[in-house]
């Protein structure tokens, strides 16, 4: 599923042919997405404008002129490409796509194999929307730091690799760049997260050092694009290129890169999800 250095990436991307642009038609494919389409979605969004777009956790909020905005997940499998007018006439619509939108000088398509991203609309403030509305704070954002996160943690007993993908505490993350972090950190990701926070409740230094190894790999990850395992590219349909600075991810039973360690990554399951880690480093 694409995380928040992919999702940040689509709407970079978008951003460069989108705003400013007026919604002329809209294509709805008969299936639905993960959930059904937003009642009257077609008659409500044609004629607006698009004035904004921006990105929350793993969401694309696009904003549209009389105070309507469109809040989209990509799923496991969503992408969206975008169409000049010399490329428009010649498109054929594919079996996986599911909305396009043609406005005044190009053609947004999203593409969904697996049908499991969702789109739906709202007049009200983006913020308040049922699925925006209870997300935590996310990497390189103000309200992401040591000592609030450690209030957040502070009386729970869960392991810290759990505790990260949770989006009610820290949006965005996802099974990858929190194995990765927590290999910078040398934090066991069975570790429970009650070690990281004093008895006072401010954050030790490993709690410390995990929220910088966060927003570092966030940061590296976006200025290549992400990551590319399976189904994730980007606007133009190329890959992200973060897959190829892994340490532990997906290299179940390889040796650890660090010069000064001999351990192996480990494969384990905790909350049906694959974690991986080096055996030796991450204590």
């Amino acid at each position: 599923m694409p995380e928040l250095p992919e999702v940040e990436t689509v709407k970079r991307g978008l951003e460069e042919f989108i705003i400013n642009e007026n919604i002329k038609k809209v294509y709805l494919s008969k299936l639905s997405l993960r959930f059904p389409w937003p009642k009257d979605f077609i008659s409500k969004v044609v004629g607006k404008k698009i004035i904004s777009i921006k990105r929350r956790a793993k969401y694309i909020i696009i904003g549209l002129s009389d105070n309507y905005s469109i809040i989209a997940h990509l799923g496991m499998s969503g992408s969206y490409k975008v169409l000049k007018k010399s490329e428009e006439q010649d498109y054929a619509i594919l079996k996986h796509d599911h909305l396009i939108f043609d406005l005044d000088n190009f053609k947004i398509v999203y593409n969904d194999p697996r049908r499991f991203g969702y789109i739906d609309l709202t007049n009200q403030e983006p913020e308040t929307h049922k699925f925006l509305s209870s997300l935590g704070p996310e990497p390189l954002s103000n309200y992401f730091n040591a000592d609030d996160i450690a209030k957040t943690l502070f009386n729970r007993s869960k392991p810290i690799k759990n505790l990260l993908l949770d989006q009610n505490i820290v949006s965005g993350l996802g099974n990858i760049y929190v194995c990765e972090a927590l290999f910078r950190s040398k934090i066991n990701p069975k570790k429970n997260c009650s070690k990281l926070v004093t008895s006072k409740g401010k954050p030790r230094k490993d709690l410390i050092l995990l929220v910088q190894k966060i927003n570092e790999v966030i940061k590296e990850a976006i200025e290549v694009g992400g990551s590319s395992l399976r189904d994730f590219s980007n606007i133009n349909g190329k890959m992200g290129y973060f897959q190829s600075s892994f340490n532990v991810y997906n290299r179940e039973n390889e040796k650890c890169l660090l010069d000064c360690c001999d351990g192996v990554i480990k494969r384990i399951i905790q909350s049906g999800r694959s974690t991986f880690f080096c055996s030796k480093c991450q204590k």
